[in-house]
Parts: structure tokens; sequence; C-alpha cells
């Protein structure tokens, strides 16, 4: 059925607002009278999280065996902050409640990871986060995992030896057993401000790493240049596809990867 409401995270970074970040509910409904306005606002418990890329507990077409779930968990990774918000929107999809919380120092003491940036939830139904540092601030890429029905903190996603120097975003494609990610930013470093200096010190990232989904282990790495910041990745839509695109922040770019086998 068609969507009724959207949520939006919403933060106050160099506003000079002293507000907690929170999170916008807006109607979808074009026979409302509010279509296309915010109609709540949840506010976080704390200042300076800076919410950033929402995403689905277990959700539609995410298990191993096709079942069906019913959107109603949003997790809320924090950039700044560390902190994970899972927000019920199931009971009241007009105005979501939050129902737990992951404080930073769970993150850093059980994962030494930190600055949580993009999540999906895993076809085993556990929920992915990727990482852009860890807890100093130092770049340190990789992931962790929210148990899918708890929503405790079950610790890194991959081996400790394979975490890329940074990261961001990722997306998978379980019929290929494949999993691509980005990289991101040295957070300590790019928190300041874009510096042109710093793509030569290793700021910002530059790869495109392949992984195996199974097994959780890193298999493949591209390197996109000096001036890329490989960001957003996606895979097309079919499940049987085995190509996606990249997209760069710095220089504008936009890559195609795909599995080999089927070049042309």
């Amino acid at each position: 059925p068609r969507e009724e409401v959207a949520y939006v995270t919403c933060t106050y970074r160099c506003t000079g607002i002293e507000q907690p970040d929170f999170l916008a509910t807006v109607d979808l409904n074009p026979r409302s009278c509010h279509y296309g306005q915010v109609i709540h606002r949840l506010p976080m418990p704390n200042l300076k999280d800076e919410l950033h890329c929402a995403g689905w507990g277990p959700a539609c077409g995410c298990f191993d065996g096709g079942a069906a779930a019913k959107r109603t968990k949003l997790v809320l990774p924090c950039l700044i902050s560390s902190r994970i918000y899972v927000v019920d929107v199931g009971s009241q999809c007009r105005a979501p409640r939050i129902c737990k919380m992951i404080e930073p120092v769970d993150v850093f003491w059980k994962c030494n990871k930190g600055h949580l940036s993009v999540t999906h939830p895993l076809p085993n139904g556990d929920v992915l986060i990727a990482n852009m540092g860890d807890a100093a601030g130092h770049g340190k890429g990789g992931f962790v995992v929210l148990d899918g029905e708890t929503f405790e903190l079950k610790g890194n996603w991959e081996n400790e030896c394979e975490a890329p120097p940074t990261g961001h975003d990722f997306w998978y494609q379980p019929r290929h057993n494949v999993l691509v990610s980005s990289a991101g930013m040295v957070p300590r470093v790019a928190g300041r401000g874009f510096n042109p200096d710093d793509l030569k010190k290793g700021v910002f990232g530059r790869r495109l790493n392949v992984w195996n989904l199974s097994c959780r282990s890193l298999t493949q790495c591209f390197d996109l240049g000096e001036d890329s910041l490989p960001l957003t990745v996606r895979f097309l839509h079919s499940p049987e596809a085995a190509e996606g695109y990249v997209g760069c922040a710095l220089s504008g770019a936009i890559f195609r990867f795909y599995k080999s086998c089927e070049a042309s």
C-alpha cells in the first residue's frame, strides 16, 4: 500500500541552536488537510547527536525465507555522539516514540567503533550499521550489529583485522553473497570542515570494498582516486542483478561496479 507518512532526521548542527535533533513525521496522504506538512516532531533526549541515515529494523523482504515483516521499528544512528536510538513507528505511525537507546560507551567498549553512519537490515533479520571511525575519532571502517528482535548490541560484524581505514555506506545482494561498502572520512579531522590539503593526508576515503556476505570477510578493494570520496552505494533493484553504482562526493563521479564474469 502507498505510504501515508515519511520520517526525516533533522539536526541543528552549525545553526547556533542548542536543541536536540529530532525525527520529523511528514504527512504523505494527498487527501489529508496536512498533506506535505510536518505533523509531528520527536526530539531526542540528548544534545549534539547528529542523527544520520535512519534505517528500518527487520523489514519486508530482508529475511532468508522471504517472510514479510512489518516496518515497526526505525533505527537512528548518530554520527557525532555514536549513540543509537530505536524508534517505535508501529504503535502510532503519526506520532512515533523512542523505545530503546544504546549509549556510546557500549558501542565504544563492545565494538571499539564510533561515528555511526548508515543502517540496513540484514537477510537474517539482524540490523547492520556502518561506522566511520573509532571511539577517539580516528578513521576506522566496518560495521556493528544489532539483534533484530531485541535490538541489543551484538558486536562487530566483520573480522577485526579486516576493518577498512574508513567507512560510510553499504548495500548487498544475498543471491550473489556479496556486500559492497564505501569509504568515509576521518571524523576528528573532517569534522572541522573541508580542507583541500587533507586530500593527500588520507582524511577522505577513496576505497570501494567488496565483502563475502556469509563469511563476513573482505575479498576485494578498488581505489577510486585521491579526489573521489565514494559515499552512496546501491545495487540495481532486481534481486538477481550483479551490478550497482557508487556516487563520489568530491569528484562528482558515479562509478558502475559489476561481477566480472558478466562482463560483455
